[in-house]
């Protein structure tokens, strides 16, 4: 087996690989005096015994909502106490073929997260999706004994990606997103084909991060929200998580993306339709199975409203607080992630764009690095959900 960078890093190997990173500001950086670290989301998450965090990314200049981008890495270390890779842990990237690994990109955040005292989490060991399969796994040729070579290359990652960060990182989305956006069954894959059904390649992903973690958290990832299209899928994901618990599969936590959607104004709040009863129900039937939850990769769709910042930055601020509020009610809730912290960077300018071609103004922080409503939204329902 060939291995790029394939043996686990020491702190202190870690601290020592700095040399090779851009100089970024470390320890914590502040904006300005009213952004403080004691007047940080992350510390607001803290009182009521959660964490505040965001995606990073890695890049190959000073540019984007990476780790060589000085003042997005302001931001992140002035409201951040985790942080996880957008993509740099996904197969593509880490595994470019079936025997060899590459974690240079990864390695790099891993070195920034303990560099500047941000916690980090694992995102992910399997995307089970032939979408963002790399090629060689979807044309792979499983052999005489598929069952047993699809078992090999499923455990290998595993074992590998929680081996290299293993002290580090302790919760791992495990899997992300199995569910066919179209049919709300199980998606297949050729790994899946292989092992004769999706269950299987699932059920062996989380029985495999638990030997490798004991005391680690077990996440099952996806998409679903409170907006009326998700409800089908809502109710795929709970099959899935009942599955999960029949079956005696280590499954910890329930990570919910909470790509938030204004696609459409409901006239009696002004905001985008929510479903807030059966979304509770929703919840209530996770965490009355065992699970906890997690916001995972947190943003907001504001396709449908007016071209008018001001106004739009209201509308998103009203919508996120609505959200928050019901969420923070479960002491189930434990970290909370954005999908990035920065507007220009986040991912939905060219997922969801808008159609008068203006900015999604879906995260925290302005383009300019400046507050929105939205994140002063954010601040206070966490304050209020520790009071």
């Amino acid at each position: 087996m060939t291995l790029r960078n394939a043996l686990p890093m020491s702190r202190r190997g870690a601290l020592a690989s700095l040399a090779s990173l851009p100089l970024i500001g470390c320890g914590g950086v502040s904006l300005s005096g009213e952004d403080a670290a004691s007047d940080s989301l992350n510390t607001a998450a803290q009182k009521s015994g959660r964490r505040w965090g965001s995606a990073i990314r890695w890049s190959n200049d000073t540019s984007g909502g990476a780790i060589q981008n000085p003042q997005y890495t302001a931001v992140v270390n002035a409201e951040c106490g985790i942080v996880v890779p957008e993509n740099e842990m996904k197969w593509q990237f880490t595994r470019p073929e079936v025997d060899v690994y590459d974690f240079e990109r990864m390695d790099a955040i891993a070195t920034w997260a303990m560099a500047n005292g941000q916690a980090l989490r694992g995102h992910t060991l399997l995307w089970h999706r032939p979408q963002w399969f790399p090629d060689w796994l979807n044309n792979y040729d499983y052999g005489a004994n598929p069952v047993q070579e699809a078992e090999r290359i499923l455990v290998d990652h595993i074992r590998t990606v929680t081996d290299r960060y293993r002290g580090q990182i302790t919760s791992y989305d495990v899997v992300n997103e199995a569910i066919d956006h179209d049919t709300d069954g199980t998606l297949e894959t050729s790994m899946s084909r292989a092992m004769g059904s999706p269950e299987a390649v699932l059920d062996l992903a989380f029985h495999t991060a638990r030997e490798q973690l004991p005391d680690g958290e077990l996440v099952y990832n996806d998409y679903m929200s409170w907006e009326p299209d998700h409800a089908d899928h809502c109710n795929a994901v709970l099959r899935l998580l009942e599955g999960f618990r029949n079956r005696g599969v280590p499954v910890d936590t329930l990570g919910i993306q909470s790509h938030i959607e204004i696609y459409s104004i409901d006239p009696a709040s002004g905001v985008g339709p929510y479903r807030e009863a059966e979304w509770r129900a929703f919840l209530n039937e996770a965490v009355g199975m065992g699970y906890k939850l997690m916001i995972t990769e947190f943003d907001v769709k504001d396709k449908a409203l007016t071209s008018d910042i001001a106004e739009r930055d209201a509308k998103i601020a009203d919508y996120t607080r609505r959200y928050f509020d019901v969420m923070l009610e479960y002491g189930e809730l434990t970290d909370i992630l954005a999908w990035g912290m920065v507007d220009q960077f986040n991912w939905l300018q060219g997922f969801a764009p808008r159609d008068d071609g203006m900015e999604v103004r879906g995260t925290p922080y302005s383009s300019e690095y400046q507050r929105k409503p939205m994140r002063d939204a954010i601040a206070t329902a966490l304050e209020e959900a520790a009071a």
